[in-house]
């Protein structure tokens, strides 16, 4: 079987991790990104020094037209896509639930939430079999108060549009699966304002750390894969027992 698979939001931490691995499975990978060409030039690179096929392609997948240009550049230097994970996600800095305008929110529910709806429906459109992976948060179960309720709002969408999308896609042949990390240690923390908040949060994780991008990564590609493929509908919290 040609394994083609998006993966969007690429250039960096856990979808980076994530093209890299699947390109080591076998996987021809497409990594999106929106603005920073050079990390995902880079993950591209990185994928063909260890004899990988990979390409990058530019693309806002909060667009529905940018969506499907992604989907046409992939099929027509890949091949037909079979695999997706939805990793796009963004956040702004910490602030109370009063504080957060409208205007942030709609591009929080636009970004995180919309992108995951748009690039589902265009891959259903094309896969005749395959694999999603949405990649939600541990914050879709916390709430994340005080800090990301914009978020964990959207990733809360997100993990009921995953499962009801993956009831609907049951009998087609398409499996539909979530993962939510917990406090991993990515750039994204820095976009929130603090970059050391895993190391502040550590000592309240039941495994007393931070996770890495490569472990959610290594979660995602379970999921993709032929090792699971009687799970649908379900989650995988890597969270270090949260």
């Amino acid at each position: 079987m040609n394994k083609v698979a998006i993966v969007t939001g690429a250039s960096r931490g856990i979808g980076a991790a994530t093209a890299k691995l699947l390109a080591a499975q076998g996987y021809k990978v497409c990594v999106n990104y929106l603005k920073n060409q050079a990390s995902a030039d880079a993950v591209v690179e990185a994928i063909h020094a260890q004899g990988g096929e990979a390409i990058c392609c530019q693309a806002d997948v909060a667009e529905a037209s940018e969506v499907k240009r992604l989907f046409d550049q992939t099929e027509a230097q890949l091949g037909a896509v079979t695999h997706l994970v939805n990793n796009v996600g963004v956040l702004f800095e910490q602030a109370a639930f009063k504080d957060i305008s409208l205007a942030r929110f709609e591009r929080v529910l636009k970004s995180n939430l919309v992108s995951c709806f748009l690039c589902c429906q265009e891959a259903i459109k094309r896969m005749q079999t395959g694999a999603i992976v949405n990649v939600s948060s541990l914050a879709a179960r916390s709430g994340s108060p005080f800090e990301y309720v914009d978020y964990a709002a959207s990733k809360g969408a997100m993990d009921t549009l995953t499962r009801g999308l993956a009831l609907e896609l049951a009998g087609s042949g398409i499996r539909v699966n979530g993962v939510r990390p917990g406090s991993i240690d990515t750039d994204i923390h820095s976009d929130g304002g603090e970059p050391g908040r895993v190391a502040r949060l550590a000592p309240q994780i039941p495994l007393q750390r931070g996770g890495t991008a490569e472990e959610v990564a290594e979660a995602i590609a379970w999921l993709l894969g032929e090792q699971s493929r009687y799970i649908t509908g379900t989650f995988i919290d890597v969270a270090g027992g949260r």
